[in-house]
């Protein structure tokens, strides 16, 4: 398991373009027959990627969470953005089109991570917090979200948000988890930025096209950096920092939420003509 401290936004000012990428960026989530994890001490949260392809994978504790099993004190969210699996919890089965959700609440000891195909294998996403009470496991399909329409064309930010782990949706401690889809000719996404300092947040880009890139910003609205990304990268924002950004193509992102506030619209709105 990869481990990420805390930085501070003095710090990250001096930062070179490589060590904001070892920093903040993270890479290669999804490796075959792996569990890749990252775990951030910015809220302790965990960001994995798990693709199964000729065997079933097994999500198991591990001495940097000093746990036996993984959601010994944990939650954890999953999103499926490959080909059609399914996660078995403790015996129990749910099945994973692409774009899925699933929340597995504290307590639960054995998950496995399954694909259909291995021709065409799933790739599990998943984002995992402290948790203090056991709420029940709950799967909701991408299709029975209709999400709401933000933005607006002649800006190149209409997209549509779906909400899964949420205040009022999928129950949980901390965690909160959605998807944001750009449409066609659509690159802009979170703008104007803000921040939250009560939580830490992670993007998830993906459906990237080959060869195309992404501009993600970051760093203090008064003194803004920014990380080139690819396809199916994560970026850890710090609670001091914007999260926004732009693509040569239209994406979809994955947010995960934890910290001190579970509500999804609790945000710090900067104005963009103050933006440096």
């Amino acid at each position: 398991m990869d481990k990420r401290y805390s930085i501070h936004p003095t710090q990250a000012k001096q930062f070179s373009t490589e060590e904001l990428r070892k920093n903040f960026l993270i890479e290669n989530l999804f490796m075959p027959d792996e569990v890749s994890l990252c775990y951030s001490l910015d809220d302790r949260i965990i960001i994995g990627g798990v693709a199964p392809v000729e065997t079933e994978v097994i999500l198991e504790g591990s001495d940097v969470i000093k746990s036996d099993y993984f959601l010994e004190r944990r939650e954890i969210g999953i999103f499926n953005i490959g080909g059609p699996g399914k996660i078995a919890v403790d015996g129990k089965e749910f099945l994973m089109a692409n774009r899925d959700c699933l929340y597995i609440g504290l307590g639960s000891r054995e998950v496995t991570f399954i694909s259909e195909s291995a021709a065409e294998p799933a790739k599990f996403y998943l984002a995992s917090a402290p948790a203090h009470k056991e709420y029940p496991i709950q799967h909701v399909a991408f299709e029975d979200i209709p999400g709401d329409e933000m933005g607006e064309t002649e800006k190149a930010n209409k997209r549509k948000i779906r909400r899964m782990i949420h205040q009022n949706g999928i129950q949980s401690c901390q965690l909160c988890m959605g998807m944001t889809e750009l449409e066609s000719g659509s690159v802009w996404n979170s703008m104007p930025p803000h921040v939250h300092d009560r939580r830490v947040e992670v993007y998830l880009y993906f459906d990237l096209p080959r060869g195309e890139i992404l501009f993600h910003m970051m760093g203090e609205p008064s003194e803004t950096r920014h990380l080139i990304m690819q396809n199916e990268q994560a970026v850890l924002s710090p609670p001091w920092s914007i999260h926004c950004g732009a693509a040569t193509s239209s994406y979809t992102f994955i947010w995960a939420m934890a910290g001190e506030n579970y509500t999804y619209e609790d945000m710090d709105k900067f104005p963009l003509t103050e933006m440096k």
